[in-house]
């Protein structure tokens, strides 16, 4: 009897750091893109996806964004990313918004896994409709969203690999584009690495 349940327990351990970092939201937002429009047909046929809850956006004139998020390579978490981008030229206000990014292959992968990455001119983002709700201000970006497939009806392709779909959660942007995005990627171990030397 004691051996079935050692088992048991042993699995549940095992599968408890995977769970964690799917929780939270990082989990809700993967979700989200589960549950909208075309996006959730790239869970099955993506060999990998980086994911972003909240990337906060504002600019008058000159622009900025920042955003942080996590990598998922064949469904497991393999690293951190996170992203910036400086655009000039025409903009109003400030947005709140989920993103979440879509590799083809391994090759796609690796561009953006492999140093610092960027976009270029060339790649778009599919605005996903739902209902949203949130606010930017000088502490963070926070909001609500809820999408379904009947909230969204999208229309995506792989550019280069790599396939992008947004949504909104608060406020109003005149410009939303990701070209000009910059990622940069921290393998898993390193990031349990500096967590461990900060606990010490």
């Amino acid at each position: 009897m004691k051996a079935p349940r050692i088992c048991l327990f042993l699995v549940a351990a095992l599968l408890l750091p995977a769970a964690s970092v799917m929780a939270g939201p990082y989990g809700d937002t993967v979700t989200l893109f589960k549950n909208a429009g075309q996006s959730a047909d790239y869970f099955t046929n993506s060999y990998a996806y980086a994911v972003f809850p909240t990337i906060g956006k504002g600019g008058l004139v000159v622009g900025g964004a920042h955003g942080s998020g996590h990598v998922y390579e064949q469904g497991r978490y393999i690293g951190n990313t996170s992203m910036t981008q400086v655009s000039v030229g025409f903009q109003a206000g400030g947005q709140a918004y989920s993103q979440i990014v879509f590799f083809e292959d391994k090759r796609a992968l690796d561009e953006f896994t492999n140093g610092q990455f960027e976009f270029d001119a060339g790649m778009g983002a599919v605005a996903i409709t739902a209902a949203a709700g949130g606010t930017v201000g000088t502490d963070g970006a926070s909001g609500g969203v809820s999408g379904g497939k009947k909230d969204a009806a999208t229309a995506g392709r792989y550019y280069k690999g790599m396939a992008v779909f947004t949504i909104v959660k608060g406020g109003a942007m005149y410009q939303a584009t990701v070209a000009g995005q910059k990622f940069s990627f921290k393998p898993r171990a390193e990031v349990e690495s500096q967590k461990l030397s900060r606990n010490d």
